[in-house]
């Protein structure tokens, strides 16, 4: 026992402390997970970067035999195409998260407060479109003919400004970590329910907000789906479905011999790098999202233990 006190820091209680054989083990299980899970976004990268025949001949390995770039200089044949979705995924991403957590918080808050006369019934509507939907048919009309959104970004942002799942878990930590009596003097002083909201409740729920705005930037920057339903032409697709209708497109040219001699016929060629295209679009699609973790992880652990018990 002395021993493993002479591993832990000095003025807690040593009743509340791991073991440091616990300790050691639980350290090792989170670096082998980590490892885990970077090791094959490195074996992707590496992948991205190989020859495309010594990718076929040997294999994936994660120091290439040669090191190539074809896959990215056939990637960026039209990169006026690729920035302009990169910039439209962006865009997307950012104003569909922001006004997503605007929407989601305005709308959990009222159902939070137990002086809301309404709360019952505006929490089980909610409740209920987790559990039942309109159908897809009805959802395209409702956007296309209705709305009038066809081939143009808000069809992008639109339909996943509202999870009702997230509104729920807001409106939980609401209930359970603002303090009522912060309210209540709040209004004894004289602010109205939008300062209260903006100035009070936000700033005491980052771990929240950070944690739902996390999954939205990833819900957003990883649709594909909006973009083949919403928008026929290439002006307005999101990077994840122009990187997808590329490698639908290489698929069908490296697989159909009619079209790869039609393309041959007319001076063309069917040299088509598809094993490394593949990790080298990955490599693309992931990039800027790998940025946000950092971002929001500090917010994302507590947002995690919501809820938890405390001794």
């Amino acid at each position: 026992m002395e021993a493993v006190a002479d591993h832990l820091p000095s003025g807690s209680n040593p009743k509340n402390r791991l073991p440091l054989a616990a300790a050691m083990g639980i350290h090792v299980f989170f670096i082998c997970y980590s490892l885990l899970c970077i090791i094959p976004l490195l074996l992707i990268m590496m992948v991205s970067f190989s020859n495309e025949e010594d990718v076929l001949r040997e294999g994936y390995k994660f120091i290439p035999a040669h090191f190539d770039l074809t896959a990215y200089r056939f990637l960026f044949e039209d990169f006026n195409q690729i920035a302009r979705s990169y910039g439209i995924s962006m865009f997307v991403t950012v104003v569909g998260t922001l006004l997503s957590l605007i929407i989601m918080a305005l709308f959990a808050y009222p159902i939070s407060r137990n002086d809301f006369p309404h709360a019952k019934f505006f929490t089980f509507f909610v409740f209920f479109t987790m559990l039942f939907s309109g159908g897809l048919v009805p959802w395209y009309l409702v956007y296309v003919q209705m709305l009038g959104l066809k081939d143009t970004i808000v069809a992008l942002i639109l339909p996943l400004l509202i999870s009702a799942f997230f509104v729920l878990i807001i409106r939980t930590f609401f209930q359970t970590t603002i303090p009522a009596a912060v309210l209540e003097s709040a209004k004894i002083d004289g602010a109205g329910e939008l300062r209260i909201f903006f100035q009070i409740v936000l700033p005491l729920s980052l771990p929240v907000l950070a944690t739902v705005a996390l999954f939205q930037t990833l819900t957003y920057w990883n649709d594909w789906f909006l973009s083949l339903v919403f928008i026929s032409g290439d002006e307005n697709v999101s990077i994840q479905y122009l990187m997808y209708k590329t490698m639908q497109n290489i698929s069908y040219l490296a697989n159909n011999s009619t079209a790869a001699a039609a393309i041959n016929a007319a001076g063309g060629h069917v040299t088509f790098p598809s094993e490394t295209v593949r990790m080298a679009m990955v490599t693309v699609g992931i990039g800027p999202i790998i940025f946000a973790y950092p971002f929001f992880q500090k917010y994302f652990i507590k947002g995690l233990t919501v809820g938890a018990v405390k001794g």
